[in-house]
């Protein structure tokens, strides 16, 4: 079993910023890819940043520009740096990981650390 556990989430002002971490318990070698989601109240989740095992990144257009997601293979953790956050960055956020187990593919949830900004 595989887990994950999220932590730097809190309270900024907006236009401030925020260094998510996630701490996983297996080496993420092993993680096809990885990525943050987001859920605000009365919202569906989305997905915010994801990474590949090849450190290939993509983001939703909502958070281009102020946002980076970056992996540490030596210490097996995964971070969301955030910039100039707005009100509407907030939500809960999720890490996630996939990694193949047999023929299919396994998804991985932490608990999920909230993020809120002020105005």
């Amino acid at each position: 079993q595989v887990q994950l556990v999220e932590s730097g989430g809190g309270l900024v002002q907006a236009g401030g910023s925020l260094r998510l971490s996630c701490a996983a318990s297996k080496s993420i070698f092993s993680f096809i890819a990885m990525g943050w989601y987001r859920q605000a109240p009365g919202k569906q989740r989305e997905l915010v940043a994801a990474i590949t095992s090849g450190g290939n990144t993509n983001y939703v257009d909502s958070v281009k520009g102020r946002v980076a997601i970056s992996r540490d293979n030596a210490k097996n953790e995964l971070y969301l740096q955030m910039n100039s956050l707005k009100p509407e960055d907030t939500a809960v956020y999720y890490c996630t990981a996939k990694r193949k187990v047999g023929f299919g593919i396994t998804d991985y949830w932490g608990q999920g650390t909230q993020v809120t900004v002020a105005s």
